[in-house]
């Protein structure tokens, strides 16, 4: 995939208070995941009744389409099929990607958020607005509102990226390179 290797952290468990151990079953998902060529974004049980809801959160460099949800959850469920990692309570599986409010943590959320208008926190300058230019695995380059020029910012300066929802179209620009043509 573009972009170089991929190191996904171990998605963190949740407070859900499940039986199921919420790492246990990134163990057993997140190798299906890959060689699927996604990223585990995040893994949650919780309780539906009598019944449990596993919750994945998968994305790419490319996106999740509706299929590509549908054949990764029937991976998955293979995968659970063949462990206990579940317990003894039925569950349902649902698979899907992140949402527009996922909060831009990682390089890879900023490198697939390029084009996009990111309200951030920076270090010793407080809250900045604008739009991501370009992120590698050291930094992001955003094109700061009210600035005349682009600025650059390491991750360890910048707090969880915004992305801030807008109306209307991409410049033309910035939608031809995110779209690839």
């Amino acid at each position: 995939m573009p972009g170089g290797p991929r190191h996904a952290p171990r998605p963190r468990p949740s407070a859900s208070g499940g039986s199921a151990d919420e790492g246990k079953i990134a163990d057993v998902i997140e190798p299906v995941v890959t060689a699927a060529g996604m990223d585990l974004e995040s893994v949650r049980v919780t309780a539906a009744g009598r019944r449990r809801v596993l919750r994945v959160v998968v994305d790419s460099d490319h996106g999740v389409s509706l299929d590509d949800a549908a054949v990764i959850s029937r991976q998955l469920s293979a995968a659970l099929d063949t462990v206990a990692v579940m317990g003894d309570f039925p569950y349902t599986l649902e698979v899907s990607s992140p949402g527009v409010d996922r909060p831009l943590t990682d390089p890879r959320h900023w490198r697939r958020a390029v084009g996009r208008l990111v309200k951030v926190t920076v270090a010793d300058s407080g809250v900045i607005s604008g739009r991501i230019v370009s992120a590698d695995p050291d930094g992001v380059t955003l094109d700061v509102e009210g600035d005349e020029k682009t600025r650059r910012f390491g991750y360890a300066v910048l707090g969880a990226g915004a992305i801030q929802v807008e109306f209307g179209h991409l410049p033309t620009e910035l939608g031809a390179t995110r779209d690839g043509h």
